[in-house]
């Protein structure tokens, strides 16, 4: 496994789609030996809790724990807070509900590593538009007016205005937000398809190679990934075309 494997490796997040620990961990075993992140979302979370995660970070993966925070500062504080307690590597908050909530997140983040310094300092990201937003749903049902680039970068500023890492953004407005953030201004990118795969409930989709190509740190793949028959060979394949890119 060469240094550039490795690499483009951990950025591919693979989400795991499942309705439980069983249907996920025949997945984590097949991928097992690949050094890519494992993204837990709230079904999967809400199904299996913290030890699940726990059994994922004492196999080696990286976590990133995608439960989309969106409450009130003091709540948000305290879901970091225990979040950072779990070990995980990275997790996220909905730039939506502002600054404030934001910097809480952070905060608690701190408390948590203040506790135990044995815990690393995980990644925060910040949600701008769900990748299944398209222009109408943005302006006529979310009330958003402009187009969706616009709200995006918007988005990113006040997440990196709270001190936050990153954020959650379709590999479209990647350019944008470097541009309007900086380089080292983390994008994680969801709505990635292999060419040729069913976009499902995506609306604004690319390759993994155009995403990396477009400077995306990390890619999020699931059903392309989850969905396979040889899920091993899907996520070969996956890296093997960011490597190319």
């Amino acid at each position: 496994m060469n240094n550039e494997y490795k690499n483009m490796a951990g950025r591919l997040i693979v989400a795991l789609d499942y309705p439980d620990a069983t249907q996920a961990s025949l997945l984590i075993d097949q991928l097992q030996g690949i050094p890519c992140y494992i993204k837990v979302g709230m079904q999967l979370f809400y199904a299996a809790g913290p030890d699940f995660v726990r059994e994922l970070k004492s196999k080696g993966y990286s976590v990133f724990l995608d439960l989309k925070m969106h409450d009130i500062p003091n709540t948000v504080r305290g879901g970091a807070e225990s979040i950072t307690r779990l070990g995980v590597d990275m997790f996220n908050v909905h730039a939506a509900g502002g600054t404030q909530m934001m910097q809480a997140a952070y905060e608690g983040m701190v408390t948590a590593l203040a506790s135990d310094p044995s815990l690393k300092k995980p990644l925060i990201i910040a949600v701008t538009q769900l990748t299944s937003t398209s222009q109408s749903v943005l302006n006529d049902q979310i009330g958003v007016t402009g187009n969706i680039q616009d709200a995006v970068v918007r988005y990113a500023k006040l997440t990196a205005e709270a001190g936050l890492q990153g954020v959650v953004a379709s590999a479209q407005e990647v350019p944008s937000i470097g541009k309007a953030c900086g380089s080292d201004f983390i994008t994680v990118t969801p709505g990635i398809r292999p060419a040729g795969s069913h976009i499902g409930d995506q609306s604004r989709v690319l390759t993994p190679g155009e995403a990396i190509r477009q400077g995306s740190h990390y890619i999020v793949v699931g059903r392309p990934i989850t969905a396979a028959t040889n899920p091993r060979e899907a996520a070969e394949l996956i890296i093997e075309e960011m490597i190319q890119s």
